[in-house]
């Protein structure tokens, strides 16, 4: 249920009318600054708002651009690039060695095994995967809008993918890994 609360931005923004794209990312930034005040007043680290953190960048820079110019030709990439966004800060938190999905971990897991390497590898492929998964649809993205199918079903599809794919490996993931190392 966490990751559904770190993306919500991203949903609002994917499901509203293109058309309005400006109106659009304005939500996504009004959503990923109540996700933050509400995580931080339930008492989450800033290691763990690192998705929303960057997704209130994002749209703050996205809502001035589309509201200066509507008409920009990167309106039918927009989708792409969010899907780059989130590849670029899951990568860079892999890259400074503080996966993203380790601070949302610890937000539901005993402190004394914050530092246990089977933690530290179990969250370090997680955000792996998220990564490559924001990475493929934000190609995959590109690609359609390149083609002028940017706003299609299909296109919509390929974002719901993008996000429900690597859902379903974390919740497996761990579940295979607690298996493994439950105690017998």
């Amino acid at each position: 249920m966490a990751y559904v609360l770190t993306f919500l931005p991203w949903i609002v923004y994917a499901v509203l009318p293109s058309a309005h794209w400006q109106w659009a990312a304005l939500a996504g930034l009004a959503v990923a600054v109540g996700v933050i005040i509400k995580q931080r007043a339930a008492g989450y680290r800033p290691d763990a708002l690192i998705i929303e953190s960057g997704s209130a960048v994002f749209f703050a820079a996205l809502a001035g651009l589309a509201f200066a110019r509507p008409d920009s030709a990167l309106h039918p990439y927009s989708a792409a690039l969010s899907s780059g966004v989130l590849a670029v800060i899951a990568g860079a938190s892999l890259a400074v060695r503080r996966p993203f999905t380790l601070g949302i971990a610890k937000q539901s897991t005993p402190s004394e095994i914050w530092a246990q390497p089977v933690f530290i590898r179990t969250n370090t492929v997680i955000t792996a995967v998220w990564t490559l998964a924001f990475t493929l649809t934000a190609v995959a993205l590109a690609v359609m809008a390149h083609a002028g199918q940017a706003h299609s079903t299909t296109a919509t599809l390929v974002q719901i993918a993008g996000f429900v794919a690597p859902m379903l490996f974390t919740k497996r993931y761990i579940a295979a890994v607690q298996a493994e190392n439950a105690p017998r």
